[in-house]
């Protein structure tokens, strides 16, 4: 996560493209050229308010409960569901034998203890004859109920307490896929709103749904009824964080935002999902343990009281004099003063703005494929987008199948977030984007393909963990590289069409981790594959570090046919300071 154009994980918000603004030529931190100011939007206003004063900390500590809850809605479903990895029949009539002794008795065994056959006898008669051992000739029959071990997984979960296992092992799996349907509708529904009615209506509406239908979770009785929950909290995923994101982030002096972006991701993201297994296991009940993670995205009733509106939708909606307001308000707390003349001429600016906003309504999305230039970096950056949601997605609900403990397992793996943020953040626009989306990737998928190669257990989880941490980078790369290449008049457009299409593909992923189930190995070998096809192509797309980002359709189509396959952002600056 980088730069001053910064645009990572963005949601489908139609204007995210006010994010990505080049760094104007010749402004310092002061933003002033000698003589008169020159105010040709948002950003050259921040250097008079103050780029990182106590209103803009402030703003970065508010992003604190909305992290939790991105972290809460995204992965809060994975403890919901898993079952622990020993299960048998039950068999009520032996209820009075030790575990061990009725397991022994009704169990058919080969290598292992079968977990969905029981055998077919009246155990009535079988006890009344003193019988302590079974006979293999006993014909057997599929399980009515089941006995879980839960040594592994030591709490009740829906799953066990439905019998979400055998005949329906794919529950689990196909309630995930049904919570990324919800975030496909998310997007369209809140991405709509945001531009129609303003961020904060956004922000608040997809917050409350994750809270009502969270809270809902913990009284379903049934697979629909939880699916049909699931689906609604799958409609808050991803913008009951990014909105508040974009908002912080726009109000970020571009000398800031490299830290607020990434660290809000780092720090506060991480965090929150680090404590995830943690509560599951201190709170050992389910149903707890869901309220525990619904419950506090209630208080995002409080939004419209802390956190405020966009001003670029404000411009954007001519409504400038709110914009200005607010500007004043950041003024304030900061202890500055913005010169009259400078707001006169922000007041045109702004009003130019609003004219160009209404202009880049004239261009749909279908404008990325009228040109072959263009529509061959679009269909790139689609379907790599969509190889990476599905590879980070992959790693983090695999973590059941690497052999060991899965809480410690999850937590490590999650971790490592906050280095590859920093890793990246200290190399991208040394070595570009596109060179660093293809080592990641490749990378990723080649330690999630050696992972397949070594026993189960600590090699195996360690090797995978380097595939986590290696995607990790990649998924930070993905939006913002996208949204460097795409023309600003279909920018926003392009990249939520992007996000939308990574929810489409992210719907198979349960699905292939549920593969493990056949064999362990298989979910690696296909998040191997997949990196390393993705990887692959980004080495197809032009390099976008320190390059202008493309404004029409016709800057989109020329974009990078001077550029060389191996050339890189360090390699390029050394050839400028030799010339």
């Amino acid at each position: 996560m980088e730069s001053h154009e910064k645009e990572v994980k963005a949601g489908p918000v139609r204007d995210t493209m006010t994010l990505t603004l080049e760094t104007k030529a010749g402004n310092g931190e002061n933003g002033v050229h000698a003589g008169k100011p020159q105010i040709k939007d948002l950003d050259d206003l921040l250097p008079y308010v103050g780029g990182f004063g106590w209103y803009q900390r402030l703003l970065f500590l508010m992003m604190i409960p909305y992290s939790f809850f991105f972290a809460f809605v995204y992965f809060a479903q994975i403890f919901m569901t898993v079952v622990p990895s020993e299960h048998w029949c039950y068999v009520e009539e032996l209820n009075n034998l030790t575990v061990e002794d009725r397991r022994h008795l009704s169990i058919p065994l080969t290598d292992t203890y079968e977990r969905c056959l029981v055998y077919d006898v009246n155990w009535k008669n079988i006890l009344e004859q003193g019988i302590s051992s079974p006979n293999v000739t006993w014909p057997v029959k599929k399980c009515d109920k089941w006995e879980f071990n839960f040594t592994d997984i030591p709490f009740e979960t829906i799953a066990t307490q439905l019998g979400w296992v055998c005949d329906r092992d794919n529950y689990p799996a196909t309630a995930q896929s049904v919570f990324f349907a919800g975030a496909i509708v998310g997007g369209f529904i809140f991405g709509w709103t945001a531009d129609k009615y303003g961020r904060i209506p956004a922000l608040l509406g997809t917050n409350m749904i994750g809270f009502t239908a969270g809270v809902g979770t913990a009284f379903t009785n049934s697979f629909w009824s939880f699916c049909l929950c699931r689906f609604l909290v799958g409609i808050a995923y991803d913008n009951c964080f990014i909105i508040m994101y974009i908002i912080v982030v726009e109000y970020v002096g571009p000398k800031w935002r490299t830290f607020v972006a990434n660290m809000s991701i780092a720090v506060y993201f991480t965090f929150a999902a680090c404590l995830l297994p943690w509560i599951a296991l201190g709170v050992a009940d389910w149903k707890i343990y869901t309220l525990i993670t619904s419950v506090p995205l209630g208080l995002s009733i409080l939004t419209p009281w802390v956190v405020p509106e966009s001003a670029r939708w404000l411009i954007s909606q001519n409504r400038i004099e709110e914009a200005i307001k607010i500007m004043k308000r950041v003024e304030r707390i900061n202890k500055k003063k913005i010169p009259d003349a400078v707001i006169n001429e922000f007041r045109e600016t702004a009003a130019e703005i609003a004219r160009t906003e209404q202009e880049i309504k004239n261009y749909t999305v279908a404008d990325l494929l009228k040109t072959p230039r263009l529509r061959f970096h679009s269909i790139l950056l689609v379907l790599i987008w969509m190889s990476i949601a599905m590879v980070f997605d992959g790693h983090v609900r695999n973590v059941g199948s690497l052999g060991l403990d899965m809480f410690v397992t999850f937590t490590v793996a999650t971790a490592t977030e906050f280095p590859a943020d920093v890793l990246l953040i200290l190399t991208l626009d040394m070595i570009g984007r596109r060179w660093m989306s293809f080592s990641s990737m490749a990378i990723s998928g080649i330690f999630s393909i050696l992972a397949t190669t070594v026993p189960i257990g600590i090699p195996s989880a360690s090797l995978a963990i380097v595939g986590r941490f290696a995607v990790n980078i990649s998924f930070n790369i993905g939006m913002q590289y996208a949204a460097e290449l795409l023309p600003t008049v279909v920018r926003a457009q392009g990249l939520a069409l992007i996000h939308i299409m990574g929810y489409v593909a992210t719907i198979s992923v349960p699905y292939i981790v549920y593969l493990s189930t056949i064999n362990t190995m298989i979910p690696l070998l296909i998040l191997g594959a997949l990196g390393i096809f993705g990887g692959c192509l980004c080495l197809f797309l032009p390099e976008s570090t320190g390059k202008d980002m493309p404004q029409t359709i016709q800057d989109g189509e020329a974009y990078g046919k001077d550029q060389r396959f191996w050339n890189t952002p360090c390699i390029q600056k050394k050839k400028e300071i030799a010339a």
